[in-house]
């Protein structure tokens, strides 16, 4: 432990050294203004969330829920799947009990829930879309409170429920999923998040102000073990979590991401827990995990206590070549931002970093990495809001309903909160966040789910400036179709950026699985390089910007299509 403390201690002082440097030198860059529009009721998305609220104050009621952003009918436009709650037993809404399902078409969304498959009653929480049958279209995982259910793409925005003969079956408190290969056998397998032992029945009474009811911290339950389901390959799962060692009985979780963290070319996975330390599995390539979260840094905050940890996600956001973390926390708590460092270890930067002050007081669900000006830096956007409608009876400086975060990368180095400026003014209980190219313009739209509300799809009006977006496809024999943990570089003006396709990732939530890369004021990425799951690479040369381009897994680039002009600012 000494020894770690020492290498923790220096490598906050390079961090902070490196801060001051960039920042005397000028290398902190200064960003132009970035516009977004609430254009929801314009594109025809009419979706309102409903937690089954009838004043008993369920837990449940206060975590949901997610969203996919995803091409479900395979006609190169993204469609979007609102995970819903429903009523609770013997006491009715007026509100829809049923998930939303709407299909894009000529630029607008329409709600063809009814006729796709996916009308089910449900108490939904979390989605993660991917195509786990190597078929070429994107399959449908919906975790629930109570058993959860795979929906297989049968093809024009049709699916069907499979879990049963999938052989699936988890009847918990369950939240965030995502798909990866964790075997390396080019089918995805599945993780999934569960939370507490909770039931109608057993639901506990808890006060803030010692006469009226409130909302249980998770403290006052018990905690669920999370599953990892191995895809058999012949349309059936089995459950491997003992086998494979993700066993952590007494875990929370709420989120999670899949992503390579020492670049061994294997999948980890990192679950963001509740109340209970942060979980990193560490993938042996055999099969099996190792959890080094304690001994990689991200288990706990700086004084040693484990944080409410709510969504999370992954990106390479000072360009190191090295994935680091972001984990969305509770009010007087913060965002974690681990650095990863290299080394094994990781760095909470969110103070040096400008992003622990601006985020003290909000609490973070959904948490997610994006260029959201095109300048070849990551952003973060998070959605806040807290769990309890009565927050500011007793914390006046905490409210239930709270703006978005939107931090723009300075070079980064640093980070600088634009969402009221950007057109991100409004205060809701934001939960599930997700991002895609809505429009086909080159940028990346935010769509965003509240609790008991109406979901929000933001308009990236951003001027244009150069982009390039890569749809990366797995052979199905070698690596899934979906791409799912590809691993992509480009390099343009002399420096590179990274980025890996994940199909599960900030709170409960999938966004869409082509990657975008901004390349600010270069025309060209000079080289673009993909390092498939199985180990292939891919290398072009002399991309231009302004197209989205497909790679294909041992055939090279496939298709090309060129960003539509006109349809944000």
């Amino acid at each position: 432990m000494p020894r770690i403390t020492r290498r923790l201690n220096r490598a906050v002082a390079v961090w902070q050294a490196t801060v001051l440097w960039a920042t005397c030198l000028g290398v902190v860059a200064q960003t132009g203004p970035v516009r977004f529009a609430d254009a929801t009721t314009s594109l025809g998305v009419r979706f309102e969330h409903n937690n089954g609220a009838f004043g008993a104050k369920y837990l449940p009621e206060t975590m949901g829920s997610g969203v996919a952003v995803f091409d479900a009918d395979g006609d190169d436009d993204l469609d979007l799947l609102f995970v819903n709650g429903m009523d609770w037993s013997g006491h009715p809404t007026r509100k829809s009990n049923l998930p939303a399902f709407y299909i894009q078409t000529d630029g607008r969304f329409a709600d063809r829930t009814q006729q796709s498959g996916l009308a089910m009653p449900m108490y939904g929480m979390g989605v993660s879309t991917a195509d786990y049958d190597n078929d070429g279209d994107a399959d449908v995982y919906i975790a629930c409170v109570g058993e959860d259910h795979l929906f297989r793409n049968e093809g024009g925005g049709k699916f069907r429920d499979v879990t049963r003969s999938a052989g699936i079956r988890n009847p918990a408190f369950s939240t965030s999923a995502a798909w990866l290969d964790y075997d390396g056998d080019q089918y995805l397998d599945l993780y999934v998040c569960n939370y507490v032992e909770w039931t109608p029945e057993t639901d506990i009474y808890c006060t803030l102000d010692g006469v009226t009811k409130s909302y249980c911290t998770p403290e006052s339950y018990k905690g669920v073990q999370d599953r990892l389901y191995r895809n058999n390959g012949n349309g059936t799962f089995t459950d491997v979590s003992t086998k494979a060692r993700v066993v952590a009985p007494n875990s929370k979780s709420l989120g999670v991401v899949a992503f390579d963290h020492n670049g061994d070319g294997w999948d980890d996975i990192f679950v963001a827990n509740d109340t209970q330390p942060n979980l990193l599995f560490e993938n042996n390539g055999d099969g099996t995990y190792d959890e080094i979260a304690m001994v990689a840094g991200v288990a706990f905050d700086d004084g040693g206590v484990a944080r409410a940890g709510m969504g999370v996600d992954v990106g390479d956001f000072d360009r190191s070549g090295r994935f680091s973390l972001v984990i969305g926390n509770f009010s007087n708590q913060m965002l974690s931002l681990y650095r990863n460092e290299g080394n094994g270890l990781f760095i909470d930067s969110a103070p040096q970093t400008g992003l622990g002050k601006a985020s003290l007081l909000t609490l973070t669900f959904g948490a997610m990495f994006l260029d959201a000006n095109s300048d070849g830096w990551l952003d973060l956007f998070t959605a806040n809001g807290h769990v309890e409608d009565g927050i500011n009876k007793v914390q006046r400086n905490v409210f239930y309903q709270q703006v978005p975060h939107l931090f723009l990368s300075q070079g980064g180095t640093a980070f600088r909160d634009v969402a009221k400026e950007s057109g991100m003014a409004t205060a809701f209980v934001g939960r599930g966040a997700a991002y895609g190219d809505l429009d086909g313009d080159g940028d990346l739209d935010i769509v965003v789910t509240a609790s008991g509300g109406k979901a929000r799809v933001y308009r990236n009006d951003t001027t244009k400036p150069n982009a390039l977006r890569i749809r990366v496809v797995g052979d199905g024999t070698k690596s899934n179709r979906s791409g799912v943990g590809s691993v992509v570089t480009v390099t343009s003006g002399g420096r590179a950026q990274m980025q890996v396709v994940r199909a599960g990732s900030s709170y409960c939530s999938t966004s869409e699985l082509v990657l975008t890369f901004g390349l600010g004021a270069q025309t060209r990425a000079s080289q673009v390089q993909i390092r498939f799951p199985s180990g292939r690479t891919q290398t072009l040369n002399n991309v231009s910007a302004g197209q989205t381009i497909e790679v294909t897994e041992g055939r090279g680039m496939t298709g090309s299509t060129p960003f539509r002009r006109g349809s944000g600012g």
